[in-house]
């Protein structure tokens, strides 16, 4: 059995390898746009009856993408909260351009301070 992951930089590295390819990158970042614009309509609508779709929409795509395209399982498993972090900060670094949706870009400068300091 491996060992757990224990600071969040290093976590986000590894998110990033089980993130590798560009269907899993395109569904995650489909699944959580989908997220953003439930909670918008709820809020502009006050219909709360939709936010069932969140969790859909949020681990539907990412699961799909898992089983089908990365075949792996998903680390949401292992590590829920930084998962969920980690799939909101991938879906905005892609958006501004700082991970593209093929290939993995290199570590944040954190996980490098992290490894310096070892």
């Amino acid at each position: 059995m491996s060992e757990r992951i224990k600071t969040y930089p290093e976590f986000y590295q590894f998110y990033l390898t089980e993130h590798s390819k560009t269907g899993t990158r395109i569904f995650h970042f489909i699944g959580t746009l989908l997220v953003f614009l439930v909670i918008w309509y709820v809020i502009s609508s006050g219909k709360e009856r939709f936010l069932w779709y969140i969790p859909i929409f949020g681990y539907g795509f990412a699961w799909f993408s898992h089983a089908v395209i990365e075949k792996n399982r998903p680390a949401t498993f292992k590590y829920p909260l930084w998962s969920l972090i980690s799939d909101f900060r991938l879906f905005f670094e892609l958006l501004i351009g700082k991970q593209k949706f093929r290939g993995i870009a290199p570590a944040p400068k954190e996980a490098e301070n992290t490894e310096a300091s070892n």
